[in-house]
């Protein structure tokens, strides 16, 4: 055992799989366009089914499926027998899975598919097997061998259909004109559904959180406003609201190395003039990048007038999980 190469395995095993794959990207034809049309054309749902390894590949490509702007899911061919047909209608289409295209439990189900008149997608490696010859589009895997040395476990014939599948779910992607905002709108609850669905509106302090002062406001009240409101900064706007500035904590350093008078100078005088903004609306994640950009710590926001109508820092960016 402490002299066996591992490494060697794991080599030959990649070099069998790519081999597969190598082959398959010279098999796709008519039949791959043909299955995508089937699917794009879809009126219910893409119905994934497989069993054993297949059956959990083809999870995965349901679940693809769904994220990527098709909607689909599996069932079990087993189950289906036992009343999961229920779930498929006429208007779904089908999407079988099969190395040898003669699985018991997918053979059973096909004539009740083609009873209620839901096309069939096959994915097998036996173009000649009843499952394919039953389909109305069969996309055929060329898998000379699997990776297992007994040429029994499903390691190649599962990389296929697992690389075919994302290759059904990618066409259809780009066909949909799926945006990188269709995907945030799948997965809200992870970090590219908060980048791309979060707005600064969601976090920022408006009304009386915002750190304010006018332009005649002494300096040292505009510093208890900044230590008041906590966001390391205020802004400075006129008495119609209309922003002006901002007294950041840098603004504070360079002001106290000068020798100002705090109580009896204004704000106006040492104010950063404009300051760096942000449109109401705009993306949570376009204010984290202009504040790296920028490296600054803090950020307002304005309306289409012009008007200060928020402020956030990089703690709220950092709490909402944009960071």
């Amino acid at each position: 055992m402490n002299n066996f190469n591992f490494l060697a395995t794991g080599l030959r095993t990649i070099e069998i799989e790519q081999a597969t794959l190598t082959a398959l990207k010279g098999q796709l034809d008519g039949h791959f366009t043909d299955a995508c049309k089937l699917m794009l054309r879809c009126e219910g749902r893409v119905i994934v089914t497989g069993m054993g390894k297949s059956g959990h590949i083809g999870n995965k490509i349901a679940a693809t499926l769904a994220s990527t702007g098709t909607p689909a899911f599996f069932v079990h061919p087993g189950e289906a027998s036992h009343g999961d047909l229920g779930m498929f209608t006429g208007k779904d289409v089908v999407l079988a899975l099969s190395n040898s295209g003669e699985t018991a439990e997918v053979v059973t189900i096909l004539p009740l598919i083609k009873r209620m008149g839901a096309p069939l997608i096959s994915m097998t490696s036996n173009p000649e097997s009843t499952l394919s010859k039953c389909a109305d589009v069969n996309l055929h895997l060329p898998v000379e061998r699997e990776a297992c040395p007994h040429n029994l476990a499903p390691t190649s014939s599962t990389t296929a259909q697992l690389v075919m599948g994302d290759a059904l779910a990618i066409a259809l992607l780009e066909a949909r004109g799926f945006s990188p905002e269709d995907f945030a709108f799948s997965h809200p609850g992870g970090s590219l559904g908060r980048q791309l669905l979060l707005r600064v509106d969601d976090i920022m302090h408006s009304g009386d959180e915002i750190p304010q002062v006018t332009i005649t406001t002494p300096i040292h009240k505009a510093l208890m406003e900044v230590t008041q409101k906590r966001l390391g900064m205020t802004a400075v706007t006129n008495d119609k609201g209309e922003l002006l500035g901002i007294f950041t904590d840098g603004d504070l350093r360079r002001t106290l190395d000068l020798g100002v008078d705090l109580k009896n100078t204004a704000i106006a005088e040492v104010m950063t003039l404009g300051g760096t903004t942000i449109k109401v609306g705009s993306l949570a994640a376009e204010a984290l990048k202009i504040m790296q950009e920028r490296k600054i710590n803090a950020l307002l926001i304005t309306d289409e007038q012009g008007k200060l109508a928020g402020a956030l820092n990089m703690h709220d960016l950092l709490k909402a999980g944009v960071i």
